[in-house]
């Protein structure tokens, strides 16, 4: 097991001149408003675009949820040192450091960790920080609100959205808004990154920026520094051995931590994707697929299924209709394109509201709103 250090920490923080942001990043709100559905969608959503060219297997995503000792946290330390350091500068801010100092010192810890199978891998992790577009580790690890993209523009425009933006959904989910990733190429070459989300801050005499990097810095020609890696020889929650991505949450929070709210935002968003065998999740010891799915969303345990009831959650309602009716061929034309859709339409005069639910083509809902009359509408892109 890798041990740090005392003179050496494992996260990196940027030197700046000087305060001049002391807020915390305001995606992070917008990510814990969410909740576990935007943490579950995010992730999955990611592992979805990443999946192998050809590969007639479906993406394999296993998300477990437990207990970690603070000891087993790499670099926990020194995180901690700079926690102790921020300053809040108006309510909202002293309040969360407030918070983060409370929960930071914890000798045992929730954790959620998502490890898909069956995609592309993060390449290029030996080569660092390179700036070049192949390198998709680089990319992912040091650049905030940037995703790689796809050469084939096909794949491009089905993909469900920015990898970039999204990871910091992961860092909204910890109390501490620390995330961690782990990555097995296609060469067997395994590494662990993370990021940790504060506010500017003074350390040491010296004041950082809000972003902190898990990761190495070495000098480089012209006495340049850049990032590089760490090879993974930490413990086993933050072990990845086959090739894939792991993502790691410690100090995941309460609210965050309930498994039938983890498997409803999994049927709600990717039910789709799971009906054709495009996705397989297991949560746990409960495995969610082509063939098991239907157990859960016709479960009272996790849907009302009184479709008089049904106020929030119509996603029975969106599977009835998926599963019995036919679809409609639909076209929609811009001044720039036309894009064509699968409708599947139900009426039934004991929905109260009618809804509608737009299916991105990897399987995953992207728009879920209500419609004027007594009608039940179901798109897939």
């Amino acid at each position: 097991i890798f041990k740090e250090s005392k003179n050496k920490s494992l996260w990196k923080f940027s030197v700046i001149p000087g305060i001049e942001e002391s807020t915390f990043n305001k995606v992070l709100e917008r990510f814990y408003d969410l909740g576990i559905s935007g943490l579950v969608r995010e992730n999955i959503q990611n592992s979805l675009d990443g999946k192998i060219p050809g590969e007639t297997e479906p993406v394999i995503v296993t998300i477990k949820t437990g207990k970690v000792n603070k000891n087993d946290i790499p670099g926990l330390d020194n995180i901690k040192e700079r926690i102790e350091c921020l300053v809040g500068h108006n309510s909202y801010t002293k309040e969360t450091i407030e918070h983060m100092q409370n929960k930071m010192n914890q000798d045992e810890v929730d954790y959620i960790s998502f490890e898909d199978y069956n995609t592309k891998v993060l390449r290029g992790a030996k080569n660092g920080q390179s700036y070049r577009p192949e390198d998709t580790w680089g990319i992912y690890a040091y650049n905030k609100g940037v995703h790689s993209e796809e050469e084939d523009s096909t794949l491009e425009k089905s993909r469900g959205g920015s990898h970039g933006i999204g990871k910091i959904a992961s860092n909204a989910a910890s109390e501490l808004h620390m995330m961690y990733f782990a990555n097995c190429d296609d060469e067997g070459d395994k590494h662990l990154g993370g990021t940790v989300q504060l506010i500017e801050h003074k350390y040491k005499d010296k004041y950082y920026r809000s972003t902190g990097y898990f990761t190495d810095i070495k000098k480089i020609e012209n006495n340049e520094e850049r990032f590089y890696p760490y090879e993974n020889t930490f413990s086993e929650i933050f072990k990845k051995d086959t090739r894939g991505l792991k993502i790691i949450i410690p100090f995941l929070r309460e609210q965050f931590n309930n498994e039938v709210d983890i498997i409803k935002s999994i049927c709600d968003s990717f039910f789709i994707a799971i009906l054709e065998n495009k996705l397989e999740v297991i949560v746990n010891d409960k495995n969610i697929n082509s063939k098991t799915i239907k157990k859960y969303i016709e479960n009272k345990k996790y849907y009302n299924q009184d479709i008089s009831e049904m106020k929030e959650e119509f996603t029975p309602l969106y599977l009835s209709t998926y599963t019995k009716k036919k679809p409609m061929q639909v076209t929609i034309e811009d001044t720039k394109e036309k894009y064509n859709f699968n409708l599947y339409f139900n009426y039934d005069e004991s929905i109260p509201k009618g809804r509608v639910a737009i299916i991105r083509t990897i399987g995953m809902k992207i728009e879920d709103k209500k419609v004027k009359g007594n009608v039940n509408l179901l798109m897939q892109s």
